[in-house]
């Protein structure tokens, strides 16, 4: 065997025993290492990112807009772990407890997921409304021009109208551009003059249009008058803008015709730029040597009811002490300007107030109606 002296050996034995102690040493400081990191509080890192990732969902689903009171509450929510993260780091480390900030960051996640969620059925459900809402009033749009383009509204109707459409545009820009919610406000605005201009013109149209059944009495007279006489008459449409010729009470011609532009309701007074309504005859044809027009059918207006109803506005206050009944009414040619321009008569482009004006004699009935058709006829 190996030989010590006893002054080896007693080396040998003292750096044993420095050696176990160092070993001893280590590995107390290991276990206090150990057990200092496995005792010191875990931030809830990966329930922050969830929340986080969340939150990112919901946002690229546009929950801050269609989902805005949850997205708000999760947003909040996720503000409130961070806080309480930052203020925990800033405790002393053993002291440091993150069950707030998990609990936040839970509640965060749970509530942009709903709101993501809500968020993706409510632009779903806003993207058919807002079509359903463009095709309701682009057709209201439609309707007015259908019904209205020649109709005498006030220029503020006219001017919501162009505002409306407007509007009724940019709605669909920013609805292709999937831009819900200002297209939403636009389609709001839009629907706001539109539907309440086209409510105003059919409520005054509704109105004209109950003097509807004395028109109709006018025209069955007139076109029974012509087949009993085995005669010409003429008949004005007014609203669908027609001259109508009649023999033997069956229409024979049917021509575009130009008005007065304040043309609905009968004419009340001279420059009221109105188009009478009634049961009148041509009194005069006068050439192209007695008229600035082309030809021209003179009628005679004012007839005995005109006469009448002129004295009682007058007398009630409805028309001005002033004023002066009209006159001078014709059928005449220069038309096809494309607009409302005369001065009460009905205006027809020469080849056609060519043709009136040979058929037509001294004596033959014209009768100014406001539509040859009743309101629901038309409309409904």
């Amino acid at each position: 065997g190996v030989f010590f002296t006893p002054f080896q050996y007693m080396r040998l034995k003292r750096a044993w025993r420095i050696t176990f102690r160092i070993a001893g040493l280590t590995a107390a400081l290991a276990l206090a290492v150990f057990l200092l990191v496995r005792f010191v509080p875990e931030p809830p890192a990966e329930k922050v990112e969830l929340a986080r990732l969340a939150l990112s969902e919901a946002t690229a689903n546009r929950a801050d807009t269609y989902s805005r009171k949850l997205y708000r509450e999760a947003r909040s929510l996720y503000d409130s772990a961070m806080i309480n993260w930052q203020a925990e780091n800033e405790r002393f480390i053993y002291f440091r407890d993150y069950a707030r900030v998990s609990e936040f960051a839970d509640q965060s996640a749970r509530k942009a997921r709903q709101a993501a969620k809500i968020s993706k059925n409510n632009v779903t459900d806003l993207n058919i409304y807002l079509g359903q809402k463009i095709e309701k009033l682009n057709n209201i749009s439609g309707l007015i021009n259908k019904r209205f383009s020649a109709y005498p509204l006030s220029p503020e109707v006219w001017k919501d109208i162009s505002k409306g459409r407007m509007l009724l545009k940019e709605a669909e820009v920013s609805y292709k551009k999937s831009d819900y919610a200002h297209s939403r406000t636009k389609l709001a605005e839009a629907d706001l003059l539109l539907s309440g201009s086209y409510e105003k013109a059919s409520s005054h149209l509704s109105e004209y249009f109950s003097s509807y059944p004395q028109w109709k009495k006018w025209i069955d007279k007139t076109i029974a008058d012509s087949r009993r006489n085995n005669s010409y008459a003429i008949i004005v449409d007014k609203y669908s803008r027609k001259c109508m010729i009649y023999h033997a009470g069956v229409r024979k011609y049917e021509y575009n015709a130009e008005l007065g532009p304040n043309w609905v309701g009968d004419k009340k007074m001279k420059g009221d730029k109105a188009t009478p309504e009634g049961l009148y005859r041509v009194t005069k044809k006068l050439g192209n040597s007695r008229t600035k027009y082309h030809k021209a059918l003179l009628i005679d207006y004012p007839n005995a009811t005109d006469r009448e109803e002129f004295r009682q506005g007058v007398a009630n206050g409805s028309l001005p002490k002033n004023a002066k009944i009209g006159s001078l009414i014709e059928i005449h040619g220069d038309g096809g300007r494309g607009v409302d321009w005369t001065d009460g008569c009905v205006a027809l482009i020469n080849s056609e107030m060519d043709v009136v004006y040979k058929i037509a004699s001294e004596g033959t009935p014209v009768t100014i109606v406001g539509s040859m058709l009743g309101y629901d006829q038309l409309f409904e």
